[in-house]
C-alpha cells in the first residue's frame, strides 16, 4: 500500500468521523429543541389551567366541595397532563436514540469496510515468501472482524437497554398516575 494510498484513506476515515460527530450534534440539538418546546408548551399551558382552577376554586363557598373539586378536577387532570408531557418526552428520545443507534451503525460498518480494504490491499501486495506473515495477519483481521461484531452488538444492546429503561420510567409515572385515580 502506497504512502499516497495510506493518507488518502486516513483523509477519508477521518472526514467520516467529522460526518458522524455533526450528525450527532445534529440530533442532539435537535431532541434538545423538541424538549425545550415540549417544556415551553407544558408550562405555558400549566400556567392557563391553574389561573382557570383558581378562579373556580375562589368561586367555591364551601371547604368540603373545594376539596372535592381539587381531588376529583385537578389532581385527576393533572395526572393526565403528567402522563402526556411524559410521553412526548419519551417520544422524542426515543426518537433520537433511534437516529443515533442508526449513526453508529453506520460508522461501524464503514470503519468495517476501510479495514478490510486495508487488509485485501496489504495481503494483495505482500512480498512472495511472506506467506506465514499474511497467514497470521489474515487470523489477527478475522479476530478483529469478530470484535467488530461485538462492538456492533454492545452498541445495540446499550441503545435497547436505554429505550427499555425510558420505558420503564414512564409506565412507572403511568402506574402511579393511574392508582391516584382510584
Amino acid at each position: 500500500m502506497s504512502k499516497d494510498s495510506l493518507s488518502a484513506a486516513a483523509a477519508k476515515s477521518q472526514q467520516k468521523a467529522v460526518d458522524a460527530s455533526k450528525a450527532v450534534g445534529r440530533v442532539a440539538m435537535e431532541s434538545a429543541q423538541a424538549i425545550a418546546q415540549i417544556n415551553q408548551q407544558a408550562a405555558q399551558e400549566f400556567a392557563e389551567r391553574i389561573q382557570k382552577r383558581v378562579s373556580e376554586l375562589m368561586k367555591t363557598q364551601d371547604p368540603k366541595s373545594a376539596f372535592d373539586y381539587v381531588h376529583a378536577e385537578v389532581l385527576q387532570d393533572a395526572s393526565k397532563e403528567v402522563a402526556h408531557y411524559h410521553q412526548q418526552l419519551l417520544n422524542v428520545l426515543r426518537s433520537g436514540n433511534k437516529e443515533l443507534a442508526d449513526i453508529a451503525e453506520v460508522m461501524i460498518q464503514d470503519s468495517k469496510a476501510d479495514l478490510i480494504h486495508f487488509v485485501n490491499d496489504a495481503t494483495d501486495n505482500a512480498p512472495p515468501g511472506s506467506e506465514a506473515y499474511v497467514s497470521v495477519f489474515k487470523t489477527s483481521f478475522n479476530n478483529a472482524l469478530q470484535n467488530f461484531e461485538l462492538v456492533r452488538a454492545a452498541m445495540a444492546d446499550s441503545f435497547a437497554n436505554f429505550e427499555k429503561s425510558v420505558e420503564s420510567v414512564g409506565n412507572l409515572t403511568a402506574t402511579k398516575g393511574s392508582s391516584k385515580k382510584k
